[in-house]
């Protein structure tokens, strides 16, 4: 392990943008992001990066403003992000399935004052989104609801009025002198907010963890250790880059360790295949609906598949039989499980190599070095090995709170430092950690985490809904899809279809509800609360 005061990455590079500045001289001839004809060695994607902060200095761009980016995994996001990060700022990865109102909601929020969006994507013009979710407010200009942001950028060579493209914004870049980059760059801290990753809570309103550069450092440099990951991988990275799956798992991960990116936008299961025998892919980690779906593609066989040798997956229950044929029918040598939540930095437990099978599968493996991790009961009293409760973490990398949002933060971190993460589990004998349950009644989409007090707040809205109640159900693709319980305003005839429909306008794909069931009433308690567990066994038993 690399968690002595001499190699530890925190304290080796202290920042992202050092980070990102030695990669460039250590590997510099070896290839650093590949997508299609973009080939980017170690030393231009320094460069790259280091022209993007430029434009953001000459874009007054100020330590510690906010900047966000809104584009799925390409080149662009790896060197605007970074560029963002070098120039002092604090990044917002905006979720890539959000809708024009939930985006401009978490620019909003951050007040974020530089946003870098990509012109289209899975047929949606973000632009248009933009601009129609934030036309009325206070501000001038063409988002009137975005005060506080000046400057869009589009990633692309063309961009519309009002807005500025790629080439333009890094034209006015030119002028602002090398030194000055590195001046700024050599002034972030390790202890300074590096990037602010939104999550949900119970209540559906929007929370940003922030986390910092030393943070991260040190928990992408023991993520990687861990897995294996090396010089001269070659690393698909289909987890958005929105989420610390793909961006501090992924970029992060590989900046340390001089592994290739991969970037891939979407995934589609022979796309996959093909890339990975093209790429040579060495290391792909996702979901594990991802891993299934290559294993059970008709074309499989046709393709070489045999670099492959690191998998890491989580985010739901992992089949004994997916680890055992990974190992066995693809000879991936290394398949690990992990456990962790934005407000940790992504990364609380994690399985060792050499774990066997049942491990793998049964489990989110032990506590990484310098984490602590207990079950505790409902007055944050550790219980005994065996026993469930919450799952409570304490260490390094528990963010240093929300976003201007102290209240949540108490409720959330302990005054010794334990950070309650609302979910359920039992550590064994070992240590190891298996997630039980949810306390915040999450559930996980085919990788994405799905909160039911947001979607009933979205779902809500709509004219004909009195009440409603979302909870998640097994499905043989995505491991877990939404159920609406709702009950219709008196004289309304919506159907399912119609609230389906309506749902997919209005929210992100993996927040609709794939089935409604409409009910007179909701069951409650005696205090009124929504009787959710009723509801899941009635879903169950249809």
């Amino acid at each position: 392990m690399r968690d002595d005061l001499e190699t530890r990455a925190d304290l080796r590079y202290g920042s992202l943008p050092r980070l990102v500045r030695e990669a460039a001289e250590r590997y510099g001839p070896r290839e650093a992001v590949a997508e299609g004809r973009t080939r980017l060695t170690y030393a231009e994607l320094g460069e790259r990066v280091e022209r993007a902060a430029a434009a953001c200095l000459a874009a007054g761009v100020a330590p510690g403003d906010r900047v966000a980016v809104w584009a799925p995994n390409t080149p662009d996001w790896i060197v605007f992000a970074l560029g963002a990060v070098t120039a002092g700022a604090v990044l917002v990865p905006v979720n890539t399935r959000f809708k024009g109102a939930e985006a401009v909601g978490t620019l909003r929020r951050t007040r974020a004052r530089l946003l870098f969006v990509t012109g289209a994507f899975l047929g949606t013009s973000y632009v248009a989104a933009l601009r129609r979710a934030a036309r009325e407010g206070p501000g001038d200009g063409p988002l009137p609801g975005l005060p506080d942001l000046e400057r869009v950028v589009v990633l692309a060579d063309d961009a519309p009025a009002d807005f500025d493209s790629r080439p333009a914004f890094l034209a006015a870049g030119a002028g602002v002198p090398a030194r000055a980059v590195r001046e700024r760059a050599a002034a972030v801290r390790p202890d300074d907010p590096s990037d602010i990753l939104f999550t949900s809570g119970t209540t559906g309103r929007p929370k940003g963890a922030v986390l910092t550069h030393a943070q991260t450092l040190r928990a992408y440099d023991t993520w990687s250790d861990l897995a294996g990951l090396a010089e001269g991988d070659r690393y698909l990275i289909v987890n958005p880059f929105f989420h610390t799956f793909g961006y501090k798992a992924g970029i992060i991960a590989c900046l340390l360790r001089g592994a290739t990116m991969v970037p891939q936008p979407v995934f589609d299961a022979e796309a996959t295949l093909a890339r990975i025998a093209a790429e040579r892919i060495s290391v792909l980690p996702g979901p594990p609906t991802l891993h299934q779906q290559i294993l059970e593609h008709p074309a499989r066989a046709r393709h070489d598949l045999s670099a492959l040798r690191i998998v890491v997956t989580g985010a739901a229950v992992v089949p004994l039989e997916l680890v055992e044929r990974l190992r066995g029918e693809l000879g991936v040598a290394t398949v690990l499980t992990a456990y962790g939540l934005s407000e940790a930095g992504g990364l609380v437990t994690m399985c060792r190599r050499g774990d066997p099978p049942e491990v793998v599968a049964a489990t989110s493996g032990r506590a990484v070095p310098g984490t602590e991790v207990r079950i505790a009961d409902t007055e944050d009293r550790p219980v005994p090995p065996g026993t469930p409760g919450e799952v409570q973490v304490r260490g390094y990398h528990v963010m240093s709170g929300y976003f201007e949002d102290p209240a949540a933060t108490a409720r959330t971190v302990t005054a010794d430092g334990w950070l309650r993460t609302g979910d359920i589990g039992v550590l064994d004998a070992d240590g190891n950690l298996r997630i039980t349950d949810r306390l915040k009644d999450m559930f996980i989409v085919g990788g994405f985490n799905a909160y039911p007090a947001e979607i009933e707040q979205l779902l809500g809205r709509h004219p004909d809904i009195a009440e409603i109640a979302v909870v998640g159900i097994p499905d043989a693709r995505l491991g877990e899809v939404g159920k609406a319980y709702a009950v219709r305003r008196s004289g309304a005839s919506l159907t399912a279809d119609d609230l389906i429909a309506w749902s997919r306008r209005e929210m992100a794909n993996y927040k609709v509800p794939r089935q409604v069931e409409f009910v007179p009433e909701l069951p409650r308690n005696a205090s009124g609360k929504v009787l959710k567990m009723r509801l899941r066994t009635g879903a169950e038993g249809a």
